[in-house]
């Protein structure tokens, strides 16, 4: 029996603190969760569409009831396609955190080959995501390879 199970709606708050466990590791943040009651409903929402296109895979926390240990997130997009990716069907990591009292126990691996699965199971040709140092190494396991990226943002 596998320890990762697909996120429910019951588990969008502690979605939540796992993606803020993930911005503080990542970023130089002020930590401040006010944000969360705002996104709360939209991750409620996102996660009770089981047919959409937005995934969590998680895993219980082993010595916490109601808390999870370990969280992998992503989105499906469509793309015009080209000729690696016909379709245009591809998949984006944005969130992968684990609580740090539960770490180095293998279950971002988990949770990461299961969202992967629901990628493939989806359609995705690629599957693109962004890693922090520390991370790199288990993308890299799982076949993730560095790319010239010559990505803009801009922020409305």
């Amino acid at each position: 029996m596998s320890l990762v199970r697909r996120a429910t709606v019951e588990d969008a708050e502690e979605v939540l603190r796992l993606r803020q466990v993930m911005i503080d590791s990542v970023f130089t943040a002020d930590g401040s969760t006010e944000w969360h009651a705002e996104s709360l409903p939209t991750v409620r929402a996102r996660l009770a569409d089981a047919d959409g296109d937005f995934a969590a895979f998680v895993v219980d926390h082993p010595d916490r009831p109601d808390a999870l240990a370990a969280l992998a997130v992503g989105t499906l997009e469509y793309r015009i396609g080209r000729a690696d990716n016909p379709h245009g069907c591809v998949g984006h990591v944005f969130s992968v955190a684990t609580d740090p009292d539960a770490r180095r126990r293998g279950y971002a691996r988990a949770c990461m080959e299961s969202l992967l699965d629901w990628f493939r199971e989806k359609g995705a040709a690629q599957v693109d995501l962004n890693a922090s140092a520390e991370a790199e190494p288990l993308y890299a396991s799982l076949g993730f390879v560095r790319k010239p990226d010559p990505s803009m943002r801009l922020t409305l």
